[in-house]
């Protein structure tokens, strides 16, 4: 088959040939304006569409718009629509061209047709141009009188989009009044919907500075109106029908006869296949039944049965959205529930997050009655491949236990979960046996028995060692091997790089020399060596507290650090019921879907109003980041002389204690109290002039003489780049590429909160330390900053940190993505050392 001669081809319409194109375009249209041929709307079909493809890749066609106004003059409703698509694009930008549009789409809008009518009336709506608005009442006023229902729901549209070009014009030409009566009396329930939508819009904008609109605005929620709309809802298409339900939702019942009226005129809607007119009606009920309680349960009862079939015959959004909404009810009224828990069982194809709630949902209904079956359920899916979902799984069969159902046989399970080897289920438990023993002391010798025999080295999760450390400080005295085992991590200090796990490590040689002092006396006396040298601020306070306490007396050490303790009753829970109430009253809203009130994501006093997204999309580049780096400070002063008065400083720049004599201890006798007296200070001893024996407090724990003089702390392990500099485009880059190493909270010290006023404090006490700020946004209390650092031996090793503080909880949360994985941890140290020193002199 031959090719198609040159004249019959045509340019692609996303690739234009050259500059002429569009002056062809525009000569073509000319020589059919005015043409009847048969067949010329076909040919301007093919023109109106290369001029819309021109327009939608933006080129710029305007040059033609005289001629699509001429060519519009037809009966062709494809024509119209792509003229009207073309006029509204252009005559925003130009009210010039605008004045072209108003008599063709005047005379338009009475044309014969009245899709063309009503197509015409909403683009000359659309032009929102503020010196046009006089030509939009005329068109306006006819359309809401159209007899066809068509034109009468755009021109209701079209009132409200005059409203925001002008309100007096619309306030003046009484349109308001005009759709009320629409409202009440049009037979087509679409334009009943947009007058009552638009009504509510103009009514709420109008009514801080008139009192006919408030007055209006209340008359919306009157008994008539409201029994006209339900009476009348099944006529509504789904958005409508919400749209009336979130209004009889405000409506306020005059007695109880009013309140079953209203659910037996809405009995029907609970059974709708859409899920928004199911939920919106679902809160109609509970909020009528609010003060009944009798009522309110079975209104539970009753709207149980049509969300779980919703949850069931849908997509996975659908499903999480309805089991959001679900949770809320569970907790409010879990003995509702308790009989349909198998509802709440996983599938296997259902997608995390679902799951996720589904747990949630398990662990609030488990009662008496349904225990053993939920945690045999959840039992179940430790096992699971999805390793969040098994972690979830069995910090459910925790909570569960923590609710005093069945105990015995869930401590049994949990004690059978750190059999199966597996690390992150070793370490869910050993969090949850911690949690289990504050709460039921008296199953620690079951507990102990296990744990003991979990070697530390197998432990790497943070929590999960903590967990462990707590337990053979806490236990010591039932775990033969505890002060051996806290010893080998002690001297291992140097190597954890968690802060949460040497807090712990401190405590639990505390409370284990107070148990078993002889075998515990190096540990700790290495223990608080180290932490007093330690880099992070909470840890080399700690310490030195511990140092300070042991130092005035032995016996107030202990009874602070290891009191006698009573069982926990009740844990805390993270939500307050204040917030819980705010949640429910905003039912059928984000804030179910979020578990927080809308004003916590709305209002820019809670959220900052940061000037990039999570992507790191346009990063606006501060002045510090792009400006000379500032060289990294040294400091060789002592960190333990940064809790230590004026004078204690200057007597301790020769020696680290002077002028009190202590007694070692004698290890012969097995009464522990008689060796807690022999360390303990004497009174006279304090104030003697000169050491009374060669073994002073420093002696017994193996800190070195008291003429010794202060440890200097270490160098941090991991030496940053002064002078790195990072591109921004690479930065953003790198931050879409590398994946999260680690995710960690810490703390901000009051200094350094106090000093938070603008960012820029923050970004220059940063450089100092090597790290270099590329991006940062926010005002009290939320602050937000991207930072980066670089290696001093591999410049091309990068470290990416996103650190949002808040300043009303004085916490840091930190993201570290890394070039280098392994040394993630490491860098998040230097990261938080920093942190902490700011705002310290």
């Amino acid at each position: 088959m031959a090719p198609p001669a040159a004249s019959q081809r045509y340019p692609s319409p996303s690739q234009p040939s050259g500059k002429s194109e569009v002056t062809d375009l525009k000569s073509q249209l000319r020589q059919l304006a005015g043409s009847r041929a048969p067949g010329v709307d076909d040919s301007k079909r093919d023109l109106f569409k290369k001029v819309i493809s021109y327009m939608t890749i933006g080129i710029d066609v305007s040059s033609v718009f005289g001629e699509m106004v001429m060519c519009s003059a037809t009966s062709d409703i494809v024509l119209k629509k792509m003229c009207y698509l073309y006029v509204g694009n252009y005559a925003k930008g130009n009210p010039d061209l605008s004045l072209l549009t108003i008599n063709f789409l005047q005379r338009d809008c009475k044309d014969q047709d009245p899709m063309i009518r009503g197509l015409a009336l909403r683009s000359l709506c659309s032009l929102r141009v503020p010196n046009l608005v006089e030509y939009l009442v005329g068109p306006l006023g006819s359309g809401l009188k159209d007899n066809n229902s068509y034109v009468r729901t755009i021109a209701v549209t079209g009132v409200l989009k005059l409203y925001h070009i002008s309100a007096s014009t619309c306030i003046d030409a009484d349109f308001p009044a005009t759709l009320k009566s629409l409202m009440l009396h049009d037979s087509d329930a679409q334009v009943v919907a947009n007058c009552l939508s638009a009504l509510q819009e103009i009514w709420s904008l109008e009514v801080s500075h008139s009192e006919e609109a408030c007055r209006e605005k209340e008359s919306l929620l009157s008994k008539p109106v409201i029994y006209y709309f339900l009476n009348r809802i099944k006529e509504f298409n789904e958005w409508a029908q919400c749209l009336i339900l979130e209004l009889a939702v405000k409506y306020v019942p005059s007695d109880s006869n009013d309140i079953f009226d209203i659910m037996n005129l809405l009995e029907d809607r609970l059974q709708h296949a859409n899920g928004a007119v199911v939920l919106a009606t679902v809160k109609v009920f509970l909020q009528l039944t609010l003060s009944m309680t009798d009522v309110h349960q079975q209104v539970y009862e009753r709207i149980k049965s049509p969300l779980l079939t919703l949850v069931s015959s849908g997509s996975p959004e659908q499903s999480y959205a309805i089991l959001s909404h679900l949770h809320l009810l569970v907790v409010r009224a879990p003995f509702i529930f308790a009989s349909d828990y198998k509802h709440f069982y996983c599938q296997y194809n259902e997608p995390s997050y679902v799951k996720k709630l589904k747990l949630e949902m398990l662990t609030a209904i488990a009662n008496e009655s349904n225990t053993y079956e939920i945690v045999t359920e959840l039992c179940e899916y430790a096992a699971n491949v999805d390793i969040a979902i098994a972690r979830e799984s069995i910090r459910a069969v925790g909570k569960i236990a923590l609710q005093q159902y069945d105990v015995n046989a869930i401590v049994d399970r949990l004690l059978q979960f750190l059999e199966m080897e597996k690390d992150y289920v070793t370490a869910e438990t050993l969090v949850l046996v911690k949690d289990l023993l504050r709460k039921y002391p008296q199953w620690s010798h079951d507990c102990i028995s296990v744990v003991g025999g979990i070697s530390s080295k197998n432990i790497q999760e943070p929590k999960a060692k903590s967990a462990l450390i707590w337990m053979l400080g806490e236990y010591a005295q039932d775990m033969s091997d505890a002060p051996y085992v806290l010893e080998n991590l002690i001297e291992n200090w140097e190597e954890e790089h968690s802060a949460e796990v040497r807090l712990h490590l401190l405590t639990a040689a505390m409370k284990c020399f107070f148990k078993r002092p002889p075998e515990t006396q190096r540990a700790l006396g290495i223990a608080l060596a180290a932490g007093m040298a330690d880099f992070h601020q909470d840890v080399h306070d700690r310490a030195l507290f511990y140092y300070r306490v042991l130092q005035y007396d032995v016996h107030v050490a202990e009874r602070v650090v290891s009191p006698s303790k009573q069982a926990v009753s009740v844990f805390a829970d993270t939500q307050s019921s204040e917030i819980k109430d705010r949640i429910f009253d905003e039912f059928n809203s984000l804030s179910v879907i979020y578990q927080k009130p809308s004003y916590m994501f709305t209002d820019k006093e809670h959220r900052g109003p940061f000037e990039f997204s999570d992507e790191v999309g346009n990063i606006p580049i501060t002045p510090e980041a792009s400006g000379d780096i500032v060289p990294a400070q040294q400091f060789e002063a002592n960190d333990k002389d940064l809790l230590l008065s004026t004078d204690e400083k200057d007597d301790n720049k020769g020696v680290s204690i002077t002028g009190s004599a202590y007694t070692a201890p004698s290890y012969d006798n097995s009464n522990i109290s008689s060796q807690m007296q022999e360390l303990a200070i004497s009174g006279s001893a304090t104030s003697a002039a000169t050491p009374q024996s060669s073994f002073d407090f420093d002696d017994i724990f193996g800190l070195g003489l008291s003429t010794a003089p202060a440890r200097t702390p270490s160098p941090p392990l991991l030496k940053l780049n002064p002078r790195a500099a990072l591109d921004p485009g690479a930065f953003q880059q790198k931050w879409r590429q590398l994946p999260i190493s680690l995710t960690q909270e810490c703390s901000v010290n009051p200094q350094g909160i106090a000093a938070l006023t603008v960012p820029q404090s923050l970004i220059k006490h940063m450089q100092s330390h090597s790290i270099h700020c590329i991006a940062s946004g926010g005002q009290s209390p939320n602050f937000k900053f991207f930072f980066f650092a670089q290696k001093e031996s591999e410049p091309s090793s990068n470290y990416l940190t996103e650190c949002v503080i808040n300043s009303s909880s004085a916490k840091a949360q930190i993201k570290v993505k890394a070039d280098e994985q392994s040394t993630s941890q490491a860098f998040a140290t230097v990261f938080e050392t920093a942190l902490s020193e700011f705002g310290m002199p």
